[in-house]
């Protein structure tokens, strides 16, 4: 049986946004975690620099939430407004400029965390390793798979 087009778009934007459903949780929760670290006592004794890394994850966190919601309200906004196939396709460019923030978010939080309790050299590499596993699992491997599929 074939999938008319109505039907393909509409299937398409519920995974679009039960994909979103997954993301958006373990986003806000770094969002919050991020939000409340300047209030605490430790924090006036960070360096420079993990100060500006802090800053850097704090607003690619916030780039993140804000790229992963716009889907919603876009939605919410375009209802009804048979514009469905532009929708989708300006909903699945936000998630993954939200996945890219986020993953530049997650990568600040291991140097962060990584930094405090071991110092340079572990830093460096668990940030690396983060980032690079980010990039392979989020990024490489779906992107060779799709140079690979036959067309």
């Amino acid at each position: 049986m074939t999938e008319s087009k109505e039907d393909r778009l509409n299937r398409e934007l519920i995974e679009l946004l039960n994909e979103l459903r997954v993301a958006l949780p373990g986003v806000q929760m770094l969002f919050g975690f991020l939000l409340a670290v300047p209030f605490t006592q430790r924090f006036t004794a960070i360096t420079t620099t993990q100060r500006h890394v802090y800053y850097f994850t704090f607003m690619a966190t916030a780039a993140a939430t804000i790229c992963l919601i716009a889907p919603t309200a876009y939605h919410r906004l375009r209802f009804r407004q048979r514009d469905k196939e532009q929708m989708i396709q300006t909903a699945n460019r936000l998630a993954i400029a939200g996945t890219a923030c986020l993953a530049a978010a997650l990568t600040g939080a291991v140097y962060l965390v990584t930094d405090l309790l071991f110092k340079q050299a572990a830093t460096a590499l668990a940030a690396a390793a983060a980032g690079g596993l980010l990039l392979w699992f989020w990024y490489g491997l779906p992107l060779v798979r799709r140079m690979n599929e036959p067309d």
